[in-house]
């Protein structure tokens, strides 16, 4: 396995993978409207993404993570959200997520961030993941959403 962060030429790259990322997510496929939605966040240097290849040679993408820019008042200092991890079926349970959420936390260790957030749906198997590699649910917060 390989993984980089990506740039703007790997627009071709991601978008097929954050499309079936979204499709896990019970979205309706939209290639160009990820192709519009990916192609901002890395123009603006919004968010920073690692994609892992299945080789060296890069000849086949086999996952993503993605990662956005937060802030904590309270410790006034800058974090991490890991908003997106999505590895393609077929490649699962080969490790490729312990080595893409190990590139975003130790682009917060050099980054001197607090740390990395994330949520998840109460369903996702990834949970096992996460906890295995250190995150831990908070019982003290709740999220509120509103539109």
């Amino acid at each position: 396995m390989h993984i980089r962060k990506a740039t703007l030429q790997d627009l071709d790259i991601i978008t097929p993978l954050f499309d079936g990322y979204r499709l896990f997510y019970r979205q309706a496929s939209n290639l160009e409207g990820a192709s519009v939605f990916l192609k901002e966040r890395l123009t603006y240097n919004e968010s920073t993404i690692f994609i892992a290849f299945y080789d060296r040679e890069e000849t086949e993408a086999v996952g993503f993570t993605q990662l956005y820019p937060l802030f904590s008042s309270v410790s006034m200092e800058r974090m991490m959200l890991l908003n997106d991890l999505y590895i393609s079926p077929a490649h699962r349970g080969k490790g490729i997520g312990t080595l893409l959420i190990n590139s975003a936390k130790e682009l917060c260790i050099s980054l001197k961030q607090k740390g990395i957030v994330l949520q998840t749906e109460t369903t996702n198997p990834a949970q096992q993941l996460y906890e295995r590699l250190g995150f831990n649910k908070d019982p003290d917060l709740h999220y509120f959403w509103a539109r």
